[in-house]
């Protein structure tokens, strides 16, 4: 999938929504979203492909799965950036979406 197009989707439309990437936290969907947006969109910057080419799903409940694993990024330009990600879902009134994510690059 084109990252940001679908990932964003999923996540939870909150300002609960939590976002861990290495050394920063991100706090609601809408900062969580405009963080994407200013590091991997706008001039002189390109969007990837993402994927997960490393995923295992633990259920934590009824309502709840734990997703981690490895992430890819794979940029236009050939270069690929990689890194791990602990993914909490749970099942709201509008579907299963993120609530928690941390990510970390390497």
């Amino acid at each position: 999938t084109e990252a940001g197009k679908t990932v964003y989707q999923i996540d939870w439309k909150s300002p609960d929504l939590v976002f861990f990437s290495n050394a920063t936290e991100t706090r609601g969907w809408q900062a969580t979203l405009d963080r994407y947006r200013k590091r991997y969109q706008g001039e002189g910057k390109q969007m990837g492909t993402l994927d997960f080419p490393l995923l295992d799903f633990t259920g934590l409940g009824p309502e709840a799965v734990l997703a981690r694993g490895r992430w890819r990024l794979r940029m236009p330009d050939g270069k690929e950036l990689t890194g791990m990600t602990s993914v909490v879902f749970r099942k709201l009134r509008e579907g299963w979406r993120i609530v928690h994510d941390h990510s970390t690059s390497q």
